[in-house]
Order: C-alpha cells, then sequence, then structure tokens
C-alpha cells in the first residue's frame, strides 16, 4: 500500500455476508488499482451467483427481527454508524482517493455527504407516518400503514463509493428492511469499510451486507431471485434498462438512478463570475465523472465570448495531481476507457468544427490523467451534444434566445440535472418550469444534499433518494378496512 491508515483494519479484503468477512467459494480474486499510479493496491473476492444466493438468505432471515425493532433502535444504530463515519473521516477519505483518484479534500467532503444520509434517514425512520381515512360506511374505518418492502438489493458506482451506498442503505435499514450490496469492482475498499463500521455500530448480522465480484453473476442472482423485492441501482442507463427487464419477471420494486446530459445555460443577464464558479464546481468536480456534472454548457450569444474568456481563466488554474501526493483539484480518470471515451469526444468535436479552447489532450503526468479542457464553436450534431462524456471536457454552445435555449436543453433522452444563471425572476420561474428535469439548480452549480429529493426523468431513471420522499421508496402501502365498528 502507498498509504498508510490510523486504522488499519478499515482496509477489508473480504466480503461480509451474515456479520461475517469471508473470500469467495473457489478463492477467486480481483485485483484493485490506484488510477493516479496504475499501482496494485491489493485484491478482493471475485464472488458470483451461490454467494449473492447466501446474501440474499441472511438478509431474509434477519427481516423479520430488524423490521420488528422500533423506529427508534433502528435509528439509534444508523446514528452510531453516522458517528464512526465522522470520526474515521480521514481514514475513509485516504481509502477512496487511494482507489477512485479524486482530490483528498473532494473525498473528505464526500464522507461527510455520505454520513449525512445515515442521520437523515435515522431521524426519518421516526417519521414513517400512515393515514386515517374517513369512512366509506359509517360502521367502517379505513387505516393506512407503511411497512417495509422486504429484502433489498443494491448496486453502486464507483464515482462516489461511499455516498452512493449510504443513500441506499440508509433508508433502506431505516424503514426495516435488510440489504445486499454490490459495490463497483474499482473501488471496493469504501464499501467495505462502511460494512466495518456498520458492524462496530450495532448492525445485526445478516441485516447489511457487502458482496464483490461478477457483475454479471451478481446483478443476474439479485434480479432474478425472488426473495428480494426491491432493486436499487445508480450507474448507466444501458445497465438500468437490463436490470429493469431482468427484474420484470418478479415484478421488483425499483429505484433507478441513471445516466444524464446536463445542460448548464448561461442567459445575458447572468452574474458571468457566479456562472463561472458555478460551471468549475459542476464540471470539474469529481474531473467531470458524475452523473449531474455540466455536460452541454450553453450560453446566450451577448456574453459567449466573456464566458469562454473568463472560464478559460479559471479552469487555467486548475492543479492536476494524485490526491495522496499533496493539494490537488483534479485527479485522474477512472481508468483507460474512460480516457479514450473522452478523446473520441473531443476527435469528433474538432472534426465537425469546434475548436480547443484549453487543453485537449491526455496530461504530461501519464496514465489516465487527462488536461481540464474547453471546447468552443460546438453544436448539437457532435457526440459531446448527444452522449455523457465523464470527463473534464466543457464544450460550449451558443444560443440566442431563451426558447432556443429551452429547447436545446429538452434535445436528449436524458432527463437527471440541468442547470441555469438568471438574474431575472420571471424567466428563471419560467426556464425552470419548461426544462424537462428531476433537478434544477438556479444560480448554483452545487445541488446534492440528504435534505431533497434527488432523481430524474425521462431515461434518468425512476425514484428518488434523500429527503423525505427517498425511504418512501422502500415501503409497501397497506391499507386496512375495519369493520363492525357501530
Amino acid at each position: 500500500m502507498s498509504f498508510t491508515l490510523k486504522d488499519p483494519t478499515l482496509l477489508r479484503e473480504l466480503c461480509f455476508i451474515d456479520g461475517g468477512w469471508s473470500a469467495a467459494d473457489n478463492g477467486a480474486a480481483l485485483d484493485v488499482t490506484n488510477p493516479a499510479t496504475l499501482k496494485k493496491l491489493g485484491s478482493i473476492p471475485n464472488m458470483g451467483a451461490a454467494e449473492t444466493r447466501r446474501a440474499i438468505a441472511a438478509a431474509a432471515a434477519a427481516l423479520p427481527a430488524w423490521r420488528a425493532r422500533t423506529a427508534k433502535e433502528r435509528a439509534n444504530i444508523l446514528r452510531r454508524w453516522f458517528e464512526l463515519m465522522i470520526e474515521n473521516q480521514e481514514d475513509l477519505a485516504t481509502l477512496m482517493t487511494a482507489e477512485q483518484g479524486k482530490p483528498l479534500a473532494e473525498s473528505k467532503t464526500e464522507i461527510l455527504y455520505a454520513a449525512s444520509f445515515l442521520e437523515w434517514f435515522g431521524e426519518e425512520a421516526k417519521r414513517l407516518y400512515g393515514d386515517i381515512i374517513p369512512g366509506h360506511q359509517s360502521d367502517k374505518r379505513i387505516m393506512v400503514l407503511r411497512q417495509p418492502v422486504g429484502v433489498v438489493a443494491a448496486i453502486t458506482p464507483w464515482n462516489f463509493p461511499s455516498a452512493m451506498i449510504t443513500r441506499k442503505a440508509g433508508p433502506a435499514l431505516a424503514a426495516g428492511c435488510t440489504l445486499i450490496c454490490k459495490p463497483a469492482t474499482q473501488t471496493p475498499y469504501s464499501a467495505l469499510a462502511l460494512a466495518e463500521l456498520a458492524h462496530r455500530a450495532g448492525v445485526p448480522k445478516g441485516v447489511f451486507n457487502m458482496i464483490t465480484g461478477s457483475a454479471t453473476a451478481i446483478g443476474g442472482e439479485m434480479t432474478s431471485n425472488p426473495t428480494v423485492r426491491k432493486l436499487t441501482f445508480t450507474g448507466s442507463t444501458e445497465v438500468g434498462k437490463k436490470l429493469m427487464t431482468q427484474s420484470a419477471s418478479t415484478v421488483k420494486k425499483l429505484s433507478l438512478e441513471l445516466g444524464g446530459n446536463a445542460p448548464f445555460i448561461v442567459f445575458d443577464d447572468a452574474d458571468l463570475d457566479a456562472a463561472v464558479q458555478g460551471a468549475l464546481a459542476s464540471k470539474y468536480r469529481n474531473t467531470g465523472q458524475t452523473c449531474v456534472c455540466a455536460n452541454r454548457l450553453l450560453i446566450q450569444a451577448g456574453v459567449y465570448d466573456e464566458f469562454a474568456k473568463r472560464l478559460k481563466s479559471a479552469v487555467a488554474q486548475l492543479r492536476v495531481g494524485d490526491g495522496l501526493e499533496g493539494v490537488t483539484d483534479q485527479g485522474p480518470l477512472i481508468d483507460a476507457k474512460a480516457v479514450a471515451k473522452v478523446e473520441e469526444h473531443i476527435a469528433d468535436a474538432l472534426a465537425k468544427g469546434a475548436k480547443i479552447a484549453l487543453g485537449g489532450k491526455r496530461h504530461a503526468r501519464g496514465g489516465s490523467f487527462f488536461e481540464p479542457t474547453i471546447l468552443t464553436d460546438v453544436t448539437p450534431k457532435m457526440l459531446v451534444a448527444r452522449e455523457e462524456t465523464f470527463g473534464p471536457v466543457a464544450p460550449l454552445f451558443k444560443f440566442e434566445s431563451e426558447a432556443q435555449a429551452v429547447a436545446m436543453a429538452n434535445d436528449t433522452e436524458f432527463g437527471l440535472a440541468a442547470y441555469l444563471y438568471t438574474r431575472d425572476l420571471a424567466r428563471s420561474w419560467r426556464v425552470s418550469e419548461a426544462i424537462e428535469y428531476g433537478i434544477v439548480g438556479l444560480n448554483t452549480g452545487i445541488i446534492s444534499t440528504e435534505v431533497a429529493p434527488f432523481g430524474g426523468v425521462k431515461e434518468s431513471g425512476i425514484g428518488r433518494e434523500g429527503s423525505k420522499y427517498g425511504i418512501l421508496d422502500y415501503t409497501e402501502i397497506k391499507y386496512i378496512c375495519v369493520g363492525g365498528v357501530s
């Protein structure tokens, strides 16, 4: 290992099933690599369907006792898990930067963000209210309960390896469900550390299980096993559609947070300095590898050149490097495949008339590092307009009118997040309502918080995570008709 932890026992290389640590049944393992150095960090079990069935069985066995606990009892355990994450913030951030590559400051921020879901949903557990509905007949009363959906399977991505787990585990456990999680194989150590802290916090055996390995084998068992009553997934739309199809045979409840193609609209009347800072935060955070990052910067003609100038000046100051070696603003892309996609999008844009205002090539550090990039004169015919780049490339499109901006923003099958900058109050209402997105950042580039509902429309997903709405997706409504009252 190229780093040290204050608590070395947080680094786990085995999976967590039914309250214990285990290897794959056949002993198979997968290597984990640091994307900044391309050096091996260690290995993890390469589990498959058999181990997944065992984890599901453990979750099913633990379900009756866990859902029978009072909301306050579950809340107290989640609160302790939250506290342990805060206490171990530095170690958890170090693990994350080592396996994912994001700057250490960003990793520390993510740990706080991830922990917030455990705190929030622990508190929400005590507010899962039902209803008493006025009866339709004089001798009857109508009661509505919210009950846990049951065993939940979660599949989480590598770009936010801690937050995407707690954003699912928090509401699931708070509602009284039990959970099996498969983290991305690129970032398993963050996930396994969370399992260790859950165990320390008093989460009973079988309630929270963490397995690593084959996406096809594990996902196939999760989607086909009738014991699993809900599947929650964060990742690409392509994979989300496949999981949705596979889950149809058992009619599972689904939460899908899928791909995006976020427009970042800057109107002539915008505060340009604020818009530039918002673009920096939205576009270049996590090296552009977020589902809500600005993928298309739509700039009104009257401020296009000035915005491009100010953005270039700001982006040129970004420090690229290994987050474990010192202060950085941008780390490496996750792997060579990610670099290839960024290069493909830039090459396509240049071939169709775009110009490079800054960057545009692999960074001098080598490996999967890439220069923060700005493209100008971009048009809707280019790949950067149609696909999610998932890299540090800001393509600047020009528009003339508000109506054109709205049309350009909506010209995509995705609808996760969108941003707009304007000082016109009426316009802020009109455009926010007209754009087809589940989340809108109005004069801000940072939108994620545990207290607000996160999710998209169209092919960007189903359901919401975070906020009071986030726990409802882990419950079923039961209606009880009480007769013979009078």
